[in-house]
């Protein structure tokens, strides 16, 4: 809230990045309050409740109750599908996604989503927000998850089904940076808020069905969240503690939710570095293949301002196009035949490895 932002530009001011009048023109734009009649005159708004439809909704129909009939309505859902979100609308065409990536502050990517009855004028007024907030946009077509966030949850997935096998946390977490990721998948989830991803899982739960839920993930974030009430980076332990005035270190009690426990040297370092990147890329060909992302740039834009996709690469299609679609699809084959179902290749990925082909339109390799 206000708080918040005086929190961040005093730490700008002191750092001699702004000026105290920058602080006070700043908090003078911002307007706290719980009467949902101030939004009466708002070209554009913006909804940030947490990720419950129920909760979504009544705030909706509210909004909706005091708005001008021009007025563009976003959600912020990090996973729910635009589409089901827009049906609690009266005017489900001037109803978008805007997704922000967290901490706001600091990424510069925005998801903007399409639902099924978005209109011009709706997508129009969330590319010129996005742009005069001075962050890049990406235009994905609607379904759970959206684009970003099915990448991220391939990533932290992974790093839970490692230390469900006994992996050792430290080593989970260096073959995720050494792989070229900003952090490791149990950093991420951290920062993220393990309370968020057990509730975005239950909601999948709810409306897709028990089986859409990694059981793995699910006891896990269950023992860390309402078991140990371990609520990540935000109450200053999660998969790391977070003493203050000192550095982060991973929670010894994470040796408990593994009963089987692996040395060192009896894990493929290498190949842990493997299933990171490349079960990321998988979703990222998978949302491609369902026409969620239609342009590889934006997959490639978007997962290295969003998530930040190994840089080196180029990005998440990137990455596939130059180790050769049809090395990539052998790579994960062989893990998919070690890992299980979430490496298996997506039919349109393998149709384009046996043609030769890229995302990006190229000639086959040379020999």
């Amino acid at each position: 809230g206000k708080a918040y932002a005086h929190t961040l530009i005093t730490g700008q001011i002191n750092k001699g990045r702004a000026k105290t009048a920058d602080r006070d023109a700043l908090l003078g734009r911002i307007t706290p309050t719980a009467d949902y009649a101030v939004l009466a005159g708002c070209d554009l708004v913006i909804e940030a409740v947490f990720e419950d439809p129920t909760v979504k909704a009544e705030v909706i129909q509210k909004v909706e109750a005091v708005i001008g009939p021009d007025t563009i309505f976003a959600s912020n859902t990090s996973t729910l599908p635009i589409t089901g979100l827009a049906k609690n609308s009266q005017r489900p065409d001037r109803f978008v996604g805007i997704h922000f990536f967290s901490p706001v502050e600091k990424m510069m990517l925005v998801e903007i989503i399409k639902g099924e009855a978005t209109g011009d004028a709706a997508l129009a007024t969330a590319l010129d927000y996005v742009r005069l907030i001075k962050k890049t946009p990406i235009v994905v077509n609607d379904a759970r998850g959206f684009f970003a966030n099915r990448c991220v949850g391939a990533y932290i997935l992974e790093g839970h089904k490692m230390l469900a096998e006994g992996v050792p946390p430290a080593m989970i977490e260096s073959a995720g940076r050494q792989a070229g990721m900003p952090v490791g998948p149990l950093s991420l989830n951290d920062e993220v808020a393990l309370d968020l991803v057990l509730k975005i899982a239950k909601a999948t739960e709810a409306q897709v069905g028990a089986g859409a839920v990694d059981p793995a993930q699910k006891a896990i974030l269950t023992a860390m969240v309402e078991g140990q009430g371990r609520l990540g980076r935000k109450n200053r332990k999660g998969f790391y503690d977070y003493p203050e005035g000192a550095t982060k270190r991973l929670w010894p009690g994470l040796a408990e939710l593994q009963p089987n426990r692996l040395e060192p040297e009896a894990v493929d370092f290498n190949e842990l570095k493997q299933r990171l990147l490349v079960v990321q890329a998988l979703e990222a060909a998978r949302t491609f293949g369902e026409g969620i992302v239609t342009d590889p740039r934006e997959a490639d834009v978007g997962s290295i301002l969003g998530f930040g996709f190994a840089p080196f690469t180029g990005g998440t299609l990137s990455y596939i196009d130059f180790m050769g679609a049809d090395a990539f699809v052998a790579l994960a084959r062989g893990l998919e035949a070690k890992h299980g179902s979430r490496f298996r290749v997506p039919d349109t990925l393998a149709a384009m490895a046996e043609q030769g082909g890229t995302f990006y339109g190229r000639e086959k390799r040379a020999a």
